[in-house]
This record gives C-alpha cells, structure tokens and sequence, in this order.
C-alpha cells in the first residue's frame, strides 16, 4: 500500500498495519520527543467500536421486540441461553437484586460487544484496508485503518475503566460516601489509625492493578492474534515467492489457506474466551464493591 505504488517490505508491511488512522484535535499538541501527543485521536478505533456497538444494540432490540412466549426461533433460543449463562453468573456474583437488574444487562452487551469486535480479526488482513486503500486517500484521509478495535489498547482501557467508574459508584450507593470512605483506609489491614495511609495505599493500588489488568489482558491477547494473522500472510508470501515466482499467486493462496485456517479455529477460540473472561471480571469486580471488607 505504498503511496508511490512499490510493493512494502515484510517489516514495512506489519508497521503499516499496526498504524491507526488518527485525527489530531490540535489543542496541546505536544512536539517534544518521548513526551505523548494527547491531541491525537485514533479515528478508526472508534468509528469500528461506535459501529459494532450499535449493531449489538439493533440486533437485541429487534430480537426483544420480536420475542414470543410461544416456541422462541433458533435464533432467539440462541440468545436466551447465552443471556441465562451471563444472568446466572450475575447472581452468583451479585447479591443485590436491584443492581443486578442493570449489571447484567449491561455485562451481556459487553460480552456480545467484546466478541464483535473481537471477531473482526477473522476478516482478511487485507480487506477492509485494501478498500481503504482506494477511498480513503481519495477522500482526503490518509491510507492507515485497523479494524480490531480490541486490539487497541485505548480501547480496552476505556473499557476497563468505565468498568472501574461502575465499582467507584456502587461502592458509594451500597456503602455510603462514608462507608466507603473508612473502608479505604481500615482494609485489608485492619481499622488501626496507624495503618490508615498503608492501608489506603494499598487499595488504590489494587483499584490501579484491576483496571489496568483488566483492559490489558483484551489487549494482549487480540493484538498478539491479529499480529500472527499479518505474520502469515508475510511469511506465505515470502514463501510462495521463493519457490517459483511465475506460480507465486497459486502458492500464495494454498499456503494462506493452510496457515490461516489452522490459526483462524484456535483463534476463535480466544475470540470467545476473551469476550467471556472480559464479561465475569466486569461482574467480579462489581460483585467486589458490594461487599463490606
């Protein structure tokens, strides 16, 4: 996808797929070195995130207003299960039935969320950007889109702490402002005037420790897939290259096929898992703050 239309390097190649296509807001744009722009905006993350999000919202609303007490479709027996799973493991975690009748709602979005744009992975490195390649530039955009947004990590942590805002507030109505207050400084260690500061140290740790933990490991894990993705689509390449450039094309598809679909089924497997491990922390962590320490 180079501009001059020569072909990319392998490394050139992953560096222009790991680019975002960024819109810079301009206010306090940072020019030094080793100091971060705060102004940049990374556009494509966003848009997919905005987009995926709201087809999750249509596609349940229209299934909600279409559900029937008779004989549910597949479809709708399909999402009932998964909604009883995530329902289930909110009572398990959740006691307080009121709050459970927000909490897990909201964590079944998250989990058919997460999984959507998750599942942008299994799309074909080249697709969605080769397309941009020929619109974007034309529209005045320059010729950088990723497509995963989980593999974003601005996104994960938006998401992580939205989840830590969740906590901070049902600590407060659960608790009170007050109990909540004491609770930071009288555990784990105990309700000594002495250990208040370690105390309090300690916990503002553990709220850091979660939310970063929580958006890095979404992060971790779909960056490294979609990274071996573009691996096997450069290293195919390469290698359909070096047998016989005059059947490169042939090649090239048998050992994309191969590769990609070994890596594709292990790969939906994570997809799942990590939608899945994103949902029961979000519930774990929300469980924690009702509880008294």
């Amino acid at each position: 996808m180079s501009s001059e239309g020569q072909a990319l390097t392998a490394g050139e190649y992953i560096k222009h797929h790991l680019a975002h296509l960024q819109f810079d807001f301009g206010f306090n744009a940072v020019k030094q070195k080793n100091i971060v722009d705060f102004s940049l905006f990374n556009l494509d993350s966003v848009f997919w995130t905005v987009l995926l999000g709201s087809i999750a919202c249509f596609v349940l609303y229209r299934l909600a207003s279409k559900a029937t007490a008779g004989v549910p479709g597949r479809f709708q027996a399909f999402v009932e299960m998964l909604f009883e799973m995530v329902d289930n493991q909110a009572k398990a975690l959740i006691h307080n039935e009121k709050s459970r009748k927000l909490v897990a709602p909201m964590a079944f979005v998250v989990f058919i969320w997460i999984f959507l744009m998750n599942f942008m992975d299994m799309l074909p490195v080249d697709l969605i950007p080769g397309l941009w390649h020929m619109a974007g530039p034309a529209m005045g955009f320059k010729d950088y889109m990723r497509v995963v947004p989980s593999a974003d990590l601005s996104t994960t942590l938006a998401l992580s702490i939205t989840v830590l805002l969740f906590c901070i507030y049902y600590n407060i109505k659960i608790k009170g402002l007050g109990g909540w207050a004491h609770e930071l400084v009288a555990a784990p260690f105990g309700d000594k005037w002495f250990l208040y500061p370690i105390n309090f140290l300690m916990q503002i740790i553990e709220f850091l420790a979660k939310t970063v933990s929580h958006g890095m490991r979404l992060f971790g894990n779909m960056f490294a897939g979609e990274l071996v993705f573009m691996l096997i689509a450069v290293m195919g390449g390469a290698w359909a290259f070096s047998l016989n450039p005059a059947t490169a094309g042939f090649w090239l598809a048998i050992g994309h096929l191969i590769a990609g679909t070994i890596w594709t089924l292990f790969h939906i497997l994570v997809i799942v898992l990590q939608a899945y491990i994103f949902m029961m922390l979000t519930l774990i962590y929300i469980g924690q703050a009702h509880d008294a320490h």
